[in-house]
């Protein structure tokens, strides 16, 4: 089997940590079976998660060959599709015929496996929850061979695991999900400014109503200003309220030109100075342009999908996206305290998102009832050393670090972050996916 492994230089989007790894690409499913039984095996979609949980040096499985949309069950909505098909794949065949993901995350070049896996959420979660609310069902493939049909109806346990199990269950080969309908390619876009933290939360508890939320935060600015951001609430746009030029093709698809940056940016371009008027000019301009306003679904839900390769901003040594959540009685407080902890350190992050989440019971997804800090940092000393602080944050407010983000975080934090971890394990065991089935993190954080 050896012969037919490719050894590869891997890393997440985040290009940190790098591994080298011996990658299997199979076009059939008992190609997967037989590298299996080497163990030690993850499977990997489209390299969008931003760490090492789609690595295994010794066994990682590439989908990409698996991408094959297989039915779409035009009464209900529900889509069966392999595993390695792209949520872009998706949205380019079915919008153009009124329907569109119940969730999407933040890029739309990432798979369907891998969205299972990591039980993805977007703009919606305090309204419609996360991805694995509209997955019907899932084929996983476990240490045997053995190819399980998995539901909230069938093998249950293995369907609440899978989902936000970090690929770590078995390998997903196929999955049914639910779509919804759209009238048009358009979102109705509100943009508030908020002008400190008690604004921002204030906005974010009264548009519960909203189906779509989320906060660029200046992480610049501190003492009555801290907290400050821009809100974009949105709505899928109905037919009549398009303007008449675009009510005529409603659902057409606009080509639009993308920009690629070829080269990476120097290290040190990414300053802390640079950062701050970055975030003044762009809150600036943010509270002088239009509030309302209709948003081509793409710049709305994939705004850095048009820059292609913008991780290269970061430099050659990679980017670090650190999200945490804090449970909704704590997340005033932890909020403020990782920005304070950011204004004293050396390093700023060029991006801040912030989201709200709604209540969700599961037994490994990373979402929970709360708000949500997605930072994107430059690797480089002083930003692992500040991340560090972050997580005894975290802990701290009883908060917990997504899994699918997550680069560099120690076993010892992650042990304490989550009390599923046990329950987790045990199913692992039972089932002895354990054996079989581990990855580059897992291995890190003795999952």
């Amino acid at each position: 089997m050896t012969k037919n492994f490719i050894k590869e230089s891997l890393s997440g989007w985040g290009g940190f940590p790098k591994k080298i790894a011996k990658v299997f690409y199979p076009v059939k499913i008992n190609q997967i079976l037989n590298v299996i039984k080497n163990g030690e095996v993850i499977a990997r979609g489209n390299g969008r998660a931003y760490g090492d949980s789609a690595i295994s040096e010794k066994n990682t499985i590439n989908m990409k060959n698996f991408n094959n949309i297989l039915a779409f069950d035009e009464n209900n909505g529900i889509l069966t599709i392999e595993a390695g098909v792209l949520l872009s794949d998706i949205i380019k065949t079915f919008l153009p015929r009124g329907w569109f993901p119940h969730v999407t995350p933040g890029s739309k070049y990432v798979t369907v496996g891998g969205m299972i896996a990591a039980d993805v959420h977007g703009k919606n979660h305090h309204k419609d929850g996360s991805f694995g609310n509209f997955v019907e069902w899932i084929d996983v493939i476990d240490h045997d061979g053995k190819i399980n049909r998995c539901s909230k109806r069938e093998n249950e346990e293995l369907f609440e695991w899978t989902i936000g199990g970090m690929g770590l269950t078995g390998i997903i080969i196929r999955a049914a999900i639910k779509l919804r309908t759209v009238e048009t390619c358009w979102i109705k876009q509100k943009t508030l400014t908020a002008k400190n933290i008690d604004e921002t939360l204030e906005i974010f508890k009264s548009s519960m109503n909203s189906t779509y939320s989320v906060a660029w935060l200046n992480c610049s600015v501190k003492n009555k200003n801290i907290g400050q951001s821009l809100i974009m609430l949105g709505e899928h746009a109905a037919l009549n309220e398009l303007k008449s030029k675009d009510k005529s093709t409603p659902l057409k698809l606009i080509k639009k030109k993308k920009i690629y940056i070829p080269f990476y940016l120097p290290n040190w371009f990414l300053n802390k100075w640079f950062i701050s008027l970055f975030n003044f000019i762009y809150y600036s301009f943010g509270k002088i342009l239009k509030k309302d306003r209709m948003i081509y679904w793409d710049k709305y839900f994939y705004p850095l999908d048009n820059l292609l390769g913008w991780n290269k901003i970061y430099g050659r040594k990679g980017l670090i996206q650190y999200q945490c959540v804090f449970p909704l009685i704590k997340s005033k407080d932890g909020l403020l305290e990782i920005i304070k902890e950011i204004n004293k350190s050396k390093v700023c992050p060029f991006l801040t998102v912030l989201k709200q989440f709604g209540k969700q019971q599961s037994k490994f997804s990373f979402p929970m009832e709360g708000l949500t800090i997605a930072l994107d940092f430059p690797v480089n000393p002083e930003t692992l050393k500040l991340l560090e602080k972050l997580d005894e944050i975290t802990l701290k407010y009883k908060g917990r670090v997504y899994l699918a983000k997550d680069s560099r975080m120690k076993k010892e934090i992650f042990q304490k972050s989550d009390t599923r971890i046990k329950d987790y394990l045990n199913f692992r065991n039972k089932n002895n996916s354990k054996s079989y089935f581990s990855s580059s993190q897992s291995t890190r954080l003795g999952l």
